[in-house]
């Protein structure tokens, strides 16, 4: 065979042609693996925490057993109720020397016990002592014992409960006789005498009322409401210059916005679940800083407010107590009192 019969005979070379199809595909094993591991981790993490809660709240008891509260909607944050910072023009005195100094007096000569709080009042002892009035004769001395169940250090718990407990109290200091005026009270705080001394005021804090018992008078015995539906829970009580009453509140009902307080009323299984699993401080702090201060005419209209939105100066609001053109306030947690000029407010 010769060379051209050799090239005759050979057969062409086609070309060919690689396209993507025949690429091998990814591995996706690894990131398919690593997803499973971390769903995996997460329902692991998440049965983990959900089981102890669960656990919590079915075996553990709720240190308190509320009942169903019904409030009215609370009164808008408008007019004389309109947010304002008046409150932050106060100056602070004696910072970090004071702890909670929730009221504020002037005292002087010997102090005695006039009744105990391990003698049974109409058969129930005295468990938390809280505010009190006296006569300008000093012969009568109202006074509050805001629970016969909770103590101070537990207010918290005892607003939370909504117990009726609470009583308005007289001693007289020449018989040394004590007497309940009124009983069945959710949390009576702040206690006032009119200028005229025919009824006295009390805060029923729990409720975001005032009541009036009258203790002379034609009413004399009776009692009715002095103002309900407050834009906050209410403390002290003291008179003001106008002839009216200043009311300090540390916890506000805020509208527009949202209040715990009127949201928990009506849900107390939330109230047993919360306190299951949380301590009396934790919950404080979920509750706004708001500082309140309201003038009260002599017929109860809402006459004036000043506020601190976020207690940046006035913080945990409790009493206010109006002297020589200043208003000083006393506070149930703060470690300072604070004085605001009239001028100011």
């Amino acid at each position: 065979m010769n060379e051209a019969d050799g090239l005759r005979q050979r057969r062409p070379l086609r070309p060919h042609v690689v396209t993507d199809d025949g690429q091998t595909p990814e591995v996706k094993d690894g990131s398919s693996f690593s997803g499973r591991v971390f769903r995996v981790t997460f329902l692991m993490l998440a049965v983990s925490l959900t089981v102890p809660l669960l656990g919590a709240m079915l075996l553990l008891d709720s240190p308190i057993d509320p009942q169903p509260l019904s409030f009215k909607e609370p009164p808008l944050f408008l007019g004389v109720l309109q947010p304002n910072t008046k409150l932050r023009q106060a100056e602070r005195l004696f910072e970090n020397q004071l702890i909670g100094p929730e009221s504020i007096a002037n005292i002087g000569g010997e102090v005695k016990l006039l009744v105990s709080s391990d003698t049974p009042i109409e058969g129930r002892k005295m468990s938390f002592v809280n505010d009190l009035t006296i006569t300008r004769d000093g012969r009568k001395i109202y006074f509050t014992d805001s629970s016969s169940k909770w103590q101070r250090r537990d207010y918290l718990l005892l607003v939370m409960e909504g117990t009726d407990d609470g009583r308005l109290l007289e001693y007289d200091t020449e018989t040394k006789e004590v007497k309940v005026l009124l009983d069945h009270l959710r949390f009576p705080n702040g206690v006032q005498l009119s200028p005229a001394e025919d009824f006295i005021l009390v805060a029923e804090t729990t409720m975001a009322r005032i009541r009036r018992f009258y203790v002379s008078g034609l009413m004399k015995g009776g009692a009715d409401l002095f103002v309900e539906n407050l834009p906050g829970f209410p403390d002290n009580i003291r008179p003001s210059s106008s002839g009216g009453y200043w009311v300090s509140m540390a916890a506000v009902r805020a509208n527009p916005g949202f209040s715990m307080l009127d949201f928990l009323s009506e849900r107390p299984y939330i109230k047993r679940m919360i306190f299951k699993l949380l301590s009396q401080e934790t919950v404080v702090k979920f509750v706004p800083r708001y500082s309140l201060i309201l003038e009260l005419s002599d017929s109860g209209a809402f006459r004036r407010s000043l506020h601190d939105p976020d207690g940046q100066v006035v913080t945990y609001v409790s009493e206010v107590h109006e002297h020589d053109g200043h208003l000083y306030l006393g506070s149930f947690r703060a470690p300072f009192l604070c004085r605001l000029s009239l001028q100011s407010a």
